[in-house]
């Protein structure tokens, strides 16, 4: 039991004292904690310092067996190409071209190597997916940079894959739009013939039917009937009243869709994309899409020429730039280099 003492005057706040033998019960009690403590983690230390098990792919409602590796490596060297029109993109070669996209085999197990360099003039990036379209379900490993940090000009970088499954896989550009412009390669895995790789598309066969003639009238010539043209009239045409330009209001407008070939078509690409500033205006370019874009001066042909460049700039952000010298100037995007715009400062 616990000892009370009442100091003199103060008998209303005792001062309570535990006693040596409850302190060394106390200690006691904590030390034996501890033991069994330790006991349970050193008695488990190959599982503390094992490393993760494989990680297993759910399919069909049934656990997916780890992969075995061969062994065996595969070395890929791809380049990013474009056409001098940015509307055609591929790997290696364009289409019609020796090497255009190369079809990889390889078997379950075997790991690729991939060495990727960017040649183009454009920004890209690379990842391998199992999806027949569009750029999700990249493989984690198979990546090299990304659509929102991807690899500029010259760069250029190495990953690895390693097939779990037989099938076909495709290795692409992850930036939006490029590999509907044809960067997108097949990766042959296993039993896979290219026949049954490839989409067949079946033209129907054209029907023709001949009339057979009813019996009896096997040799009546058939009656000609002679049709009248008909005679169309055109409506004169009536010109629309231009509508007057609405007033730059200092900010161009990178719109939702033009990270996809056809806004150049229209000329809205940049909206407005043609504008006049007096000396010293500032221009803002907001990013209204829904992908990473550039706003860099120069033409896609011959590339920057250094006088402004946004550098990548994400959905929903602006860039802007202040013009001192009079002139006119061109500019791009240089992960969609059909989009376009031009400023002229008087």
């Amino acid at each position: 039991m616990s000892e009370t003492e009442h100091p003199k005057g103060e008998l209303e706040h005792p001062i309570f004292r535990t006693s040596p033998e409850r302190a060394a019960k106390m200690m006691g009690i904590m030390l034996g904690i501890c033991i069994v403590g330790g006991a349970i983690f050193f008695g488990m230390w190959d599982y503390w310092i094992s490393s993760p098990p494989a990680v297993v792919v759910l399919q069909g409602g049934e656990l997916a067996a780890p992969v075995v590796p061969t062994g065996k490596d595969i070395p890929v060297t791809l380049t990013f190409v474009e056409s001098s029109d940015f509307r055609t993109l591929a790997f290696n070669a364009l289409p019609g071209e020796p090497d255009n996209n190369p079809d990889i085999r390889a078997e379950v197990g075997d790991r690729i190597v991939f060495d990727v360099k960017n040649v183009g003039k454009s920004f890209h990036a690379f990842g391998v997916t199992q999806e027949a379209e569009g750029f999700s379900g990249i493989r984690p490993g198979s990546e090299i940079a990304s659509a929102n940090n991807p690899l500029k000009p010259g760069e250029g970088g190495q990953s690895e894959f390693i097939p779990g499954e037989d099938g076909v896989y495709y290795y692409i550009c992850t930036v939006p739009g490029h590999r509907e412009q044809g960067m997108v390669g097949r990766i042959l895995v296993g039993d896979v013939s290219e026949e049954a790789a490839k989409t067949e598309v079946m033209e129907p066969e054209p029907t023709t039917s001949s009339a057979v003639p009813a019996p009896g009238f096997e040799d009546v010539p058939e009656m000609i009937v002679r049709e009248e043209p008909e005679v169309t009239v055109t409506p004169p045409r009536i010109e629309p009243t231009p509508e007057a330009m609405a007033p730059f209001t200092g900010t161009i407008s990178a719109p939702a869709g033009s990270s996809t070939p056809g806004c150049e078509e229209t000329n809205e690409c940049f909206i407005p994309a043609k504008v006049t500033i007096s000396v010293g205006e500032t221009i803002t370019w907001s990013n209204d899409d829904s992908a990473a874009h550039t706003v860099t001066s120069g033409i896609p042909s011959e590339g920057p020429d250094g006088v402004f460049d946004s550098s990548l700039f994400m959905a929903g952000t602006t860039f802007e730039h202040t013009f001192f010298e009079a002139g006119e100037y061109d500019y791009y995007c240089m992960v969609h280099p059909w989009m376009t715009g031009n400023v002229i400062v008087g």
